[in-house]
């Protein structure tokens, strides 16, 4: 997991050779001012999300977790709290994939938690199990799926 501020985004450029097609959006789209919905990049490898959302009490929040792609999740209005959780110490028993939709919801609790606001990011890579959303209000973010 990496946090930082989306000013900062092109010093991870090299960890991922699509990291240089999200910075490009970025750069060329006013993420605010982006419709809610779907933004494809890259057909079937790289996209953006734009979502409002309202946040979830604590307990609500299950910790996800993805194989095929690394979210970058981009704070515009709001606060939120994200939970993680190593995925070696998660067990996975009982636990349904989605291969489509890349997700499976954990039944194990996060071990810490992280809060960023506006114009923050959060890189969850698929080692990362992380619960979203929580905290109070509407949150509209941003979030990138990268294919690996």
């Amino acid at each position: 997991m990496i946090l930082d501020s989306i000013k900062s985004f092109e010093r991870y450029l090299t960890l991922h050779a699509s990291f240089g097609k999200v910075h490009r959006f970025i750069k060329d789209n006013d993420l605010h001012a982006l419709p809610e919905g779907k933004h494809v990049i890259e057909e079937g490898n790289i996209w953006c999300s734009i979502s409002a959302s309202e946040a979830k009490d604590i307990q609500d929040a299950p910790l996800e977790v993805h194989d095929s792609f690394i979210d970058i999740h981009v704070i515009l209005e709001g606060t939120e709290i994200i939970g993680f959780r190593d995925r070696a110490k998660c067990m996975g028993v009982d636990v349904k994939y989605d291969e489509a939709a890349d997700i499976a919801f954990l039944k194990e609790k996060p071990e810490a938690y992280v809060s960023y606001s506006d114009n923050n990011f959060i890189i969850c890579f698929p080692q990362d199990c992380h619960a979203p959303l929580i905290g109070t209000g509407t949150i509209r973010k941003a979030v990138f799926k990268v294919r690996i």
